[in-house]
């Protein structure tokens, strides 16, 4: 039968092209070469790999942990979540750190984050009035609420000046711990001095950084975004009063998303809301409230009893 189905096979190809001639060294040297591979791929050497959500959970234990090894991320497994994992193994899963920094070294964003409820930030921004005269506005924020606790405008900024706006922005209390600031020569020595005298610490953002005070230079852009690219102050004056309603509505009213999202100052209404069946609708008793902000630009709402509301 053999002979039969090579005869037949043969008339459908050239079967002498087929013909090559191999050495026994040859041969047997592919026979062990294919061996190899063989039991390489069905041993799979080293440890099957643990579940995914296991590796999330273990790189979010290193982020929000910075100083924790895999000694103490294998031990935190163990004996709170009833998970065993050698050390070894969290060490496989764990985020590298950039090259020139050390690994326990403290992230700004996780300094910022643990010392948020002691922290302020302040900057200049320049504004165009309609007479193309320049002023400076300076504002001052709180990290840990995003209220704007401070904002004022000048035609001739000093250091002089800035530092009687701080004054009135941090007061007598001990509140705050950390002030944030750039490196503007308007920010004299003698001026971070006199902040220390009041129990602040100054942190000066590194030359070339503007995330270090990426809070303050948020709000900024909220500013021009929301409001200054709309109007065009006439004056000194017409621009501290269209400042002072806008920081008003911003921290009174403005959610953020950074909290939750949430309010700075949360309005009493927020806190009672009339509880409702349905996601979508509320009682025929209540009714939206519109208020206008900045001539109409904005506008804030509010439930108001039906019989309250024109």
């Amino acid at each position: 039968m053999t002979r039969i189905a090579l005869t037949l096979l043969s008339r459908l190809f050239n079967w002498r092209d087929a013909l090559v001639a191999v050495r026994p060294g040859t041969l047997i040297r592919w026979h062990r070469a294919g061996w190899t591979l063989f039991w390489r791929i069905k041993s799979r050497p080293g440890r099957p790999p643990i579940p995914r959500q296991l590796q999330a959970l273990i790189r979010r234990m290193a982020s929000e942990n910075p100083s924790w090894g895999e000694e103490r991320i294998a031990n935190e497994l163990l004996l709170k979540l009833g998970i065993r994992v050698s050390p070894r193994t969290v060490n496989k899963y764990l985020p590298r750190s950039p090259r020139g920094r050390p690994k326990s070294d403290l992230r700004w964003s996780t300094f910022l984050r643990l010392h948020a409820r002691g922290t302020i930030a302040c900057d200049f921004f320049v504004v165009i009035t309609a007479t193309f005269r320049l002023l400076y506005v300076f504002v001052v924020i709180e990290h840990h609420s995003r209220r704007l606790i401070h904002c004022n405008v000048t035609a001739h900024p000093s250091a002089a000046w800035t530092l009687q706006q701080l004054r009135d922005a941090v007061g007598y209390e001990e509140r705050y711990r950390f002030l944030i600031h750039d490196r503007d020569s308007i920010f004299a020595s003698h001026l971070d001095d006199s902040i220390c005298a009041l129990g602040v610490k100054v942190v000066k953002s590194a030359p070339h950084a503007p995330k270090m005070n990426s809070i303050c230079e948020r709000v900024i852009g909220t500013v021009r975004r929301e409001c200054l690219d709309w109007l065009v102050p006439l004056s000194e004056s017409h621009l501290r009063r269209t400042l002072k309603s806008w920081v008003d509505h911003y921290n009174r009213a403005r959610p953020h998303m950074s909290l939750g999202p949430g309010i700075p100052h949360t309005p009493v209404i927020a806190k009672a809301l009339p509880e409702s069946s349905s996601r979508h609708r509320r009682e025929e008793s209540y009714a939206v409230r519109s208020a206008p902000i900045l001539g109409g630009l904005h506008h804030e709402y509010s439930l108001e009893p039906a019989s309250v509301c024109p």
